[in-house]
């Protein structure tokens, strides 16, 4: 192996750059002297980057001493010189007349000794890719690049191959983002989650494959503050076709006694109007309200009715109602932005031809309900709030 290196350069439009995306702190080019087949380059970490312009790099490493050699007449034999210097005279760098240049070649396994020229004329100091750049008076390492391909008639080099490319980060608050959030959690059974849920009465999660446990997800309370990791839940959002369109997390103190201590416990992400996180299918009939543990409380005592979490007032009045749905019940927060929401979702509907019914918390909301008076009290106050062919469809397995 003959590793064959330059006086080290800042290469900022270098492709593949070194470790960290920090230029590469030399160029090196390791080539086996049987194939003459240059493996990629190494940077100043002594970690090899497999070169995606190996091509280039190896008629480079040829050229620079080979031209030399028989442009000068004289053979040069690496084995018997062995990091000798071969004071052998061409032209400069900028062909002046009289003037030449000398190779430094070295064998060795280190690149102790870089393949270099010297400009006799001006004490200038550089290998093949510093000659093209001086002569054709270029400044960026990628039109020098582009100058010794069209030099040597080399092709394009091929694309980078997808397994060395890095994915590229999605823009925070997008559909994307909160897509790859989600899918990097996991399920919420045997999890902090899960604890948190029962410790806020709700002990039956049917159908609650939209929730999911992220050991340590990031928080940041604002733009000057540092970044924090707390165990969060995380809800997907979707559209009415089960699309990831937003993510809701919940950050929770690693007891699962409560939420997080911290400022804002609760934060959403991606397109969030008019979808929802949805527990179940919605057909002809639904409710919705806007906490998920508002209706995760609900959905203990009405367990095969499809709901959806809007996670606002706001969010509740605007949200869409499936084709197929005939009647709607709404789990309406005891607050004014609650009436409010309840108000515009029963005039949307009405107008669209479906039955919108209220279901009303004795409390501040259903959880607070099933927490606070049990979920005997709860089932009881609900029933008589459902339609009686809805009791018998959906409460039969909460009797």
């Amino acid at each position: 192996m003959v590793l064959i290196s330059s006086k080290e350069l800042d290469l900022p439009a270098l492709p593949g750059r070194g470790v960290g995306g920090r230029p590469w702190a030399a160029k090196v080019l390791e080539v086996q002297p049987s194939s003459r087949r240059v493996r990629g380059l190494r940077d100043g970490s002594g970690r090899l980057w497999p070169s995606r312009g190996s091509a280039l790099c190896g008629h480079l490493a040829t050229t620079s001493v080979d031209l030399d050699l028989r442009a000068r007449r004289r053979e040069v034999d690496l084995q018997r010189t062995g990091g000798a210097k071969a004071d052998v005279h061409t032209s400069s760098v900028r062909s002046r007349e009289g003037t030449g240049r000398r190779p430094r070649l070295s064998r060795d396994l280190e690149p102790a000794e870089p393949v270099t020229g010297d400009d006799i004329a001006t004490g200038e100091h550089g290998d093949l890719l510093d000659v093209i750049r001086e002569s054709r008076g270029l400044a960026d390492f990628h039109d020098v690049a582009i100058e010794a391909r069209r030099f040597l008639s080399l092709p394009r080099s091929e694309p980078e191959p997808d397994h060395e490319r890095r994915p590229s980060s999605a823009p925070a608050g997008s559909p994307e983002s909160a897509r790859r959030l989600f899918a990097m959690a996991q399920p919420i059974f045997g999890t902090v989650v899960e604890t948190y849920l029962r410790n806020r009465g709700i002990t039956a999660l049917p159908g609650a494959g939209s929730l999911r446990f992220h050991p340590r997800c990031y928080y940041r309370p604002d733009a000057w503050s540092p970044t924090e990791t707390w165990p969060a839940m995380i809800a997907a959002v979707t559209d009415l076709d089960g699309k990831i369109t937003g993510a809701h997390r919940t950050w929770l103190d690693p007891s699962g006694d409560d939420k997080a201590p911290i400022d804002t416990p609760r934060r959403a992400t991606g397109h969030l109007l008019g979808h929802a996180v949805r527990f179940g299918v919605a057909g002809e009939v639904m409710a919705a309200g806007e906490g998920i543990e508002t209706m995760l409380s609900l959905r203990c005592v009405i367990p095969t009715m499809p709901m959806a979490a809007a996670l606002s007032a706001a969010h509740l009045a605007a949200i869409l109602f499936p084709e197929t749905l005939r009647r709607l019940y709404i789990a309406r927060d005891d607050d004014p932005a609650g009436d409010g929401a309840m108000a515009t979702l029963i005039d949307r509907a009405q107008k669209t031809g479906i039955e919108a019914l209220p279901l009303s918390p004795r409390l501040g909301d259903f959880n607070e309900d099933l927490r606070t008076l049990g979920i005997d009290a709860l089932r009881a106050a609900i029933r008589v709030q459902v339609a009686p062919q809805d009791v018998a469809r959906f409460m039969e397995l909460a009797a």
